[in-house]
């Protein structure tokens, strides 16, 4: 097993990135093709209004005083938040140090509006593009539908941008079962579909259990599946999250996450210090095992993210240098 991979003999690999980063600045390619160096980026989504902007403006520069590789913000379904996951795109392009992630689904959206958005990313000067299906409006649980002038899937979608940009692409993978078809096999043989159309990474959805990652991995391997596979991580920040991360990843979470969390359920404090231990155990165990990075899904908030990454460093588990990280 080898989360890191890296180009295979007939495959697509690392190779396919073809990003251009500012002088003195490794590419993502070469980040994750480091054996001695996990990745550290993060993600963000465009919010509602003016305020929920500031405060995502804020919650970015807080974040990049710590030293992302990357960062990223979500796009919605049917392209509802296109503006502002551009706008906050090219806010992170313009006034942050770290490489740029632009994100794309193809849900109820046509090839001619695809085409559209990457003109946009590429006109921002971004060099990479994360490429996923996305849910419909309405959420994960809404059957999904491919637009009358759209494309039926994430493949698709990968080929699309390979054929017309020189972006480098990223995709989705899936620890626990995809919750549409909950097939195991059927995932891996998709993300190898999606390496082979031009595919050079993947960053999974979130999870809480690290033999689901490992075990992915070993599925993707025994099938050819080169890509250097990210992890990514959600703390647990206040109950109410439960219900919501089990439908986000098609799994409920594992009850000794949950116990944990309920024994302190009258302490949102302690919840928050809770949540913020579960996930530094789940990332030291994910990066003891060789995943070439995490990928932390922020919700616009840095607390928790910023704990987390101090906690890897008393571990010497962020092994960038100099040293980002702050312990404040």
């Amino acid at each position: 097993m080898d989360p890191r991979a890296g180009p295979g003999n007939g495959s697509v690999g690392l190779s396919l990135v073809s990003s251009n980063p500012a002088a003195g600045q490794r590419s993502i390619t070469e980040l994750l093709a480091d054996p001695g160096r996990p990745t550290f980026s993060f993600e963000f989504f465009p919010p509602a209004d003016e305020a929920g902007m500031d405060v995502l403006r804020q919650t970015i520069m807080d974040l990049d005083h710590v030293g992302p590789d990357w960062l990223s913000v979500t796009y919605g379904a049917s392209g509802a938040t296109r503006d502002r996951t551009i706008s906050a795109t090219k806010f992170i392009k313009t006034q942050t140090r770290a490489q740029t992630v632009g994100h794309l689904t193809c849900a109820s959206q046509s090839v001619d509006q695809l085409l559209e958005t990457l003109s946009s990313y590429r006109a921002a000067d971004v060099k990479y593009i994360l490429a996923i299906r996305g849910d419909m409006p309405g959420g994960p649980t809404v059957p999904w539908v491919r637009h009358p002038q759209g494309l039926a899937n994430a493949t698709e979608l990968v080929r699309l941008i390979a054929e017309n940009f020189d972006f480098g692409i990223g995709v989705a993978a899936f620890p626990d079962l995809h919750p549409e078809n909950r097939d195991a096999d059927l995932d891996a043989r998709l993300l190898l579909a999606k390496q082979e159309a031009g595919a050079s990474f993947a960053v999974t959805q979130l999870f809480f259990d690290a033999d689901a990652y490992f075990r992915l991995v070993d599925r993707v391997r025994a099938m050819g599946c080169t890509l250097p596979i990210v992890a990514g991580i959600q703390p647990v920040t206040n109950l109410a999250q439960i219900n919501r991360f089990a439908a986000l990843s098609g799994a409920e979470l594992p009850e000794r996450v949950t116990s944990r969390l309920h024994a302190v359920g009258d302490d949102p404090a302690a919840v928050r210090a809770v949540g913020v231990e579960i996930a530094t155990e789940l990332s030291a165990d994910l990066l003891r095992g060789g995943a070439p990075g995490l990928q932390f899904f922020t919700l616009n908030r840095s607390r928790a993210t910023s704990a987390i990454l101090a906690n890897l460093r008393r571990l010497g588990l962020d092994r960038r240098t100099p040293a980002a990280v702050s312990d404040g």
